[in-house]
């Protein structure tokens, strides 16, 4: 992964730490740093090894505090969908991989950051986390799927304030809405990713990418979500792992999961 410019990845325990390393921009997202995002997530997908993803802000101040303006000027009508696109293929990749992917949120999480926050799984805010998609300030749109998930999250009525005010909002408003999942001290926030983890990578692993299956399968009007969850149970009962999960709780013992 020594190849990566802007994004820094190193395993341990089964668990992929992406840290976003570019503190003098407070973490803004250029181009080339989405195509390194990009690399780094179909790895995640691949590569047996890793079992689950943290993804977190270098430094103190910022999570991803936005895109890089500088590259951003560059947007017209003609390249604009296709900037569009792409930022929401990477962020549909994060929201659907099969592993668990959590944001520690540090800092500020702005525009392309929040967005990139709102497709992990989970979200763990510190105490100073600075949240919102202020867009709208700059004459322009969420364009990385931003008004999609927070509408799922919060509804239309607070998406459309949040979205047309553009206004940032602590993490305890964010907690209180539903956006993040837990609040914690500043430099507190991957310890508690970690301590999630812990519990999620006790789990049979088929099972938790079908979990990822099934409630993103709730949001997507051009599935049925009860048939996916059908599909997906009967998934699991072909594993080794259903197998194994009922045996030791007959036997009052602890499973010993193995992905298959």
């Amino acid at each position: 992964m020594s190849q990566y410019q802007f994004l820094l990845w190193e395993v341990k325990g089964g668990i992929a730490y992406l840290t976003i390393n570019r503190p003098d921009k407070l973490n803004a997202l250029n181009f080339a740093l989405l195509d390194e995002l990009r690399d780094a997530v179909r790895t995640i997908y691949d590569d047996e090894s890793v079992k689950a993803a943290i993804l977190r802000g270098a430094g103190d101040k910022a999570f991803v505090a936005g895109a890089d303006i500088a590259e951003f000027i560059k947007v017209n009508e003609f390249n604009g969908r296709k900037i569009a696109e792409n930022g929401q293929e990477i962020m549909t990749m994060i929201e659907n991989c099969p592993k668990p992917i959590l944001a520690a949120i540090n800092g500020f999480a702005l525009g392309g950051g929040c967005e990139l926050a709102l497709a992990c799984h989970i979200r763990v805010a510190s105490t100073n986390a600075k949240l919102g998609l202020p867009e709208v300030t700059l004459g322009i749109i969420p364009g990385y799927g931003g008004t999609q998930r927070l509408t799922h999250l919060v509804g239309k009525g607070r998406a459309f304030e949040l979205i047309m005010t553009g206004d940032m909002i602590s993490a305890e408003e964010a907690w209180r809405m539903g956006i993040v999942n837990h609040i914690t001290e500043p430099g507190a926030t991957v310890s508690k990713c970690e301590e999630i983890l812990s519990k999620i990578l006790m789990r049979a692993p088929v099972a938790i990418g079908q979990v990822v299956e099934t409630v993103n399968a709730a949001f997507n009007e051009t599935k049925d979500g009860f048939q996916v969850e059908a599909n997906s149970f009967a998934i699991c009962a072909h594993t080794h792992d259903f197998k194994e999960g009922t045996q030791a709780f007959l036997e009052k013992r602890k499973p010993q999961f193995n992905g298959k």
